[in-house]
């Protein structure tokens, strides 16, 4: 395979000075909740986000209740019937939250003109896979449940996440396929966990890329999945790696955003291959010059904005095809 790591193009400069003065890096040894401070301190100050109505309620569905979501209705004069987004944010299934999250659950809201409930599901190490999983379902089915309430349209529903709540969406399109509902019109997946295979180029070239590195993928492995084999990725299960299904057709259309400096630039990339080979609509933005993490980090970098606004565009015509 030709190395092209240096043809390519550099970290986009605001971001790169951004993570200079603020890295978001850590080992195992650091503890899960030096892990969490740091995602925290990459929050933008609050006087920067805009205004919306915002809702804080406690849902649940079947035997599983207790799961917080943050509610956000775009700042339109009509609040029917509009799409409903159902959230899921990352940190690799162990750091983030509702908090680390709102600016990112907010520009959802108003890039796709649609409510957004951004679900806070629980995290390793205390409660590894599938406990996340299971929330993310669960808060699914309670919104397709509760559309209408909400002012929403049950017919005009998405996934959306970045990172591991991008696995954790792709596990909702499978999931709600499989289920035969909530039927989904559209699934983004912000440089996605789908495949799961670990020796990918991407992982060799961006071993030591800014946000997302070796160390840090090893320690959310370890937190999420312990004493999971991860050696044969084919043998993952579909809840982990949503690539294994028997089939992916019949899925919600999809818009995949990688970036070319992120260790997991190759598993978004082979999962819209493979749901473009299974017949499912996708398209797939590599972002050249963005890292991990850049769609929470659009506020500081107009090139992390413009590649954000690409997925939200493709959300909200997905939401809004009368247009």
């Amino acid at each position: 395979m030709t190395d092209t790591t240096a043809e390519r193009p550099g970290i986009d400069p605001i971001l790169k000075m951004l993570l200079d003065a603020v890295p978001l890096e850590f080992t195992i040894d650091d503890g899960v909740e030096i892990a969490r401070e740091k995602l925290r301190a990459l929050k933008p100050p609050a006087e920067m986000l805009p205004d919306m109505r915002i809702e804080e309620r406690t849902v649940g569905y079947d035997d599983l209740a207790d799961i917080p979501v943050r509610i956000y209705w775009p700042p339109i004069d009509a609040h029917a019937d509009l799409p409903i987004v159902v959230f899921y944010h990352g940190g690799g299934w162990a750091l983030g939250d509702l908090d680390t999250h709102d600016h990112v659950a907010r520009a959802h809201a108003i890039g796709a003109e649609a409510i957004v409930v951004s679900v806070d599901y629980r995290l390793a190490p205390e409660h590894p896979f599938p406990a996340g999983v299971d929330d993310a379902w669960a808060a699914l089915r309670w919104v397709a449940e509760h559309a209408e309430e909400l002012g929403g349209d049950p017919t005009r529903i998405a996934v959306a996440g970045d990172s591991a709540g991008g696995n954790l969406s792709a596990v909702m399109a499978l999931r709600a396929r499989d289920a035969g509902g909530p039927p989904l019109v559209f699934q983004l997946l912000w440089y996605p966990v789908a495949v799961g295979d670990l020796s990918a180029p991407s992982f060799i070239e961006n071993a030591d890329a800014p946000i997302l590195n070796a160390d840090v993928t090893a320690a959310f492995m370890t937190w999420y999945l312990p004493g999971q084999d991860m050696s044969d990725p084919t043998a993952l299960p579909t809840d982990l790696a949503p690539a294994n299904a028997a089939t992916l057709a019949g899925l919600a259309p999809a818009f995949i955003g990688t970036a070319e400096h992120d260790p997991l630039r190759d598993d978004g990339g082979k999962y819209a291959e493979m749901l473009s080979a299974a017949g499912v609509p996708v398209q797939l933005s590599n972002e050249p010059t963005m890292v991990h993490g850049y769609v929470s980090l659009a506020m500081a970098s107009p090139a992390a904005t413009e590649a954000t606004n690409r997925g939200l565009t493709a959300l909200r015509a997905a939401l809004h095809p009368e247009r």
